[in-house]
């Protein structure tokens, strides 16, 4: 599936977060949504992405914005994620379909063949999605460079 445009309606989903407990885009309407997908937990790109947000968890929460990671992890990689880095935000699992697809990560176009070392495998392309108050895509960050990401997502959030 191809990425949402901007101005599109953000697709919905439901995802269990590390204790189990369902999360769904209809559940967070008339807030503002930071949707980031990740490759996988605890790996150096993706800790320090979530640690950036991490750090500016209360700004974001200031701005009336909800930061929700999602990777193909399951439920317990992500509690071990959470803990070892003391992440103050919700990461969603979005677990393999029988297919070997997270559901979620191939609604949102962010499932893609990857090349390493010459061989071609499926996996998460490092994409941000900023889903305004009423559930539209209002911006996209495609292919995201780690650092200094959570800053620029927050300063789009303010101007919202």
């Amino acid at each position: 599936m191809p990425l949402i445009e901007v101005g599109r309606k953000a697709p919905a989903f439901k995802l269990n977060d590390a204790k189990g407990d369902a999360h769904s885009l209809k559940d967070l309407a008339g807030k503002a949504v930071v949707l980031y997908f990740y490759p996988k937990d605890d790996t150096s790109g993706c800790t320090k992405q979530a640690c950036e947000f991490r750090d500016e968890k209360a700004r974001f929460t200031r701005a009336k914005a909800v930061v929700l990671g999602v990777s193909p992890d399951d439920e317990k990689s992500h509690g071990k994620f959470i803990d070892k880095h003391d992440l103050n935000f919700t990461l969603l699992a979005d677990p393999k379909d029988s297919k070997g697809d997270p559901r979620v990560c191939e609604k949102y176009g962010v499932w893609q063949e990857k090349s390493m070392y010459g061989r071609k495998y499926m996996g998460v392309v490092r994409t941000t999605y900023l889903i305004d108050p009423a559930g539209k895509v209002v911006r996209r960050w495609d292919k995201v460079k780690v650092t200094d990401h959570a800053q620029e997502v927050l300063d789009a959030v303010k101007a919202l």
